[in-house]
């Protein structure tokens, strides 16, 4: 017989591994996944940002017209960006969620992280294809074949991972249902390389289906939540499964690690800011012929009549990096970020990359000049999409504050209403921009400049404004406890309930 305090914990560790093998002979070698996690996430929000260049690329010509055909052929290569840059993101969130089962490394395990970067390095690159050719099925079908290989790689991790029980983290390790669990993690990562083999074969003979099943490896998780909760309303919730181990899904609720979901969102707003100034460095250096002959040699000269394209990148730039200051001050506050903030904060960064966009639209005023109320307009719609989806993370987490939020910015919080003001800055300026465009076509370029101007000093005096507010609340809440007469006890109770009012915020 074993001693009573090791005899239960052998089969459950051992459970799955290999006759022959231990743990402790296969501990050799292993090392913290910190590092590699953090060059993944920086690699995955490069790619997921770089997917907006074949659209702030699209050619149109001085000549060209902004006309109906051209808006049309922008808003298809905007949607197939949206689709592709959120197939990006499912699949970091796949990392993610695996890597909450793999706990350490190894050399081979690293090896193969590698092999599934190298991959998704290669997806910018078919999406070009969809792009420049949508009539040809070569590009999807491509872009499609690099998601499955993306997959399987993955689920060769989690193989590798389980064959050697001591890579995964301890919860699992000492969990006697191993094997339940990997085949629940196998179903979450390959979900999505399952669809797009679909979508491969559909696009060789029928490609517009191949772009509905590329839109369901988004969706599908959420529209099975949605599915399951109507079905439990309806019929009665279902008895849990016997199972007493708490398995990693993608449940709407379940947390994402919140440390991964900031540095996948720093690394993209930083790739956008660093997109902006690659643009003025191609399109702005004047030709040394030209400054010669057009302005007598005057370099000066010749960057002053590129003002108008470096007013658009100073804009653009405080665009991108007052949201990423909104970002940071909702995260700053954010103790677990759910699926459903994941999924919200995907749809953020999605337009906040097309910020780029918005940028070649707004430095293009000076060329085409009669096109630019509809420039402005999709650069407003643009930012009210990326900074609305924000407010939107925050409403969810509100859902679900007491596990979500720290208690200074929960309903009646002491910065709750300063950080609603904060989220709420881009989105009321930008429709305020959008609306005034509409009724002041003449005026909608000096509109729009001065909303870019207007919105970071508003963020300069949203605090001033608060502090200002604030004491005029003290000092009105003084007067009115001087001139209040003392009561009884209950009086007395009444007068600091209200002096401790939750709806009034705390002193800064």
């Amino acid at each position: 017989m074993s001693e009573p305090g090791t005899s239960e914990q052998e089969p459950s560790v051992q459970g799955d591994s290999p006759p022959g093998r231990t743990d402790e002979d296969a501990g050799e070698g292993t090392q913290s996944s910190h590092r590699m996690l953090g060059f993944s996430d920086a690699l995955l929000s490069i790619i997921a940002t770089v997917m907006i260049l074949p659209v702030t690329h699209t050619e149109i010509s001085p000549e060209q017209q902004f006309d109906r055909s051209m808006q049309r052929l922008l808003a298809t290569r905007i949607a197939v960006y949206l689709m592709t840059f959120l197939i990006v993101t499912g699949a970091w969130a796949a990392h993610t969620r695996l890597f909450q089962v793999v706990g350490k490394i190894d050399d081979t395990l690293a090896l193969l992280n590698l092999a599934c970067m190298m991959t998704i390095t290669f997806l910018p690159y078919t999406f070009s294809l969809m792009v420049t050719f949508p009539n040809v099925a070569l590009g999807i079908f491509l872009f499609c074949v690099c998601v499955i290989t993306i997959g399987v790689v993955q689920a060769l991790i989690v193989g590798y991972a389980f064959y050697f029980p001591h890579l995964l983290s301890p919860q699992i390790q000492c969990s006697a249902h191993r094997a339940l669990c990997r085949r629940q993690v196998l179903r979450i990562i390959l979900r999505g390389p399952v669809l797009c083999l679909l979508a491969a074969v559909f696009s060789l003979f029928f490609f517009p289906a191949s772009y509905l099943l590329m839109a369901s490896v988004v969706f599908l998780p959420y529209v099975s939540k949605a599915a399951s909760w109507c079905k439990d309303r309806l019929m009665g919730r279902t008895e849990p499964t016997a199972h007493p181990v708490e398995l990693i899904t993608l449940d709407l609720h379940e947390p994402l690690s919140k440390e991964r979901v900031e540095a996948f969102s720093d690394g993209v707003y930083a790739i956008v800011a660093t997109l902006l100034i690659l643009d003025i460095c191609a399109d702005s250096v004047p030709d040394p012929k030209a400054v010669a002959s057009d302005f007598g040699g005057s370099l000066l000269a010749a960057l002053g009549a590129r003002g108008p394209r470096f007013l658009a990148y100073f804009g653009s730039f405080a665009t991108v990096g007052l949201l990423w200051f909104t970002h940071h001050s909702l995260f700053l506050h954010v103790r677990k970020a759910t699926g459903a903030m994941g999924l919200l904060n995907a749809l953020s960064l999605a337009f906040v990359g097309g910020l780029p966009l918005a940028y070649q639209q707004t430095s293009a005023f000076a060329r085409q000049p009669r096109d630019e109320l509809e420039r402005v307009r999709l650069s407003c719609a643009i930012i009210f999409l990326a900074s609305i989806f924000q407010v939107a993370i925050w409403t969810a987490a509100l859902l679900r504050e007491a596990e979500t939020l720290r208690p200074a910015v929960r309903f009646g919080g002491p910065e709750h209403t300063f950080m609603l003001a904060k989220l709420a800055l881009y989105p009321c300026t930008s429709l305020l921009a959008f609306a005034a465009t509409c009724l002041l076509s003449r005026f909608s370029t000096f509109i729009f400049h001065l909303t870019q101007i207007a919105v970071p000093c508003g963020f300069l005096l949203l605090r001033l404004l608060l502090r200002l507010a604030l004491a005029g609340l003290r000092g009105l809440r003084g007067l009115r406890g001087l001139a209040r007469p003392q009561r009884g006890p209950l009086g007395g109770a009444d007068a600091n309930a209200d002096m401790q009012s939750p709806l009034l915020p705390a002193p800064c």
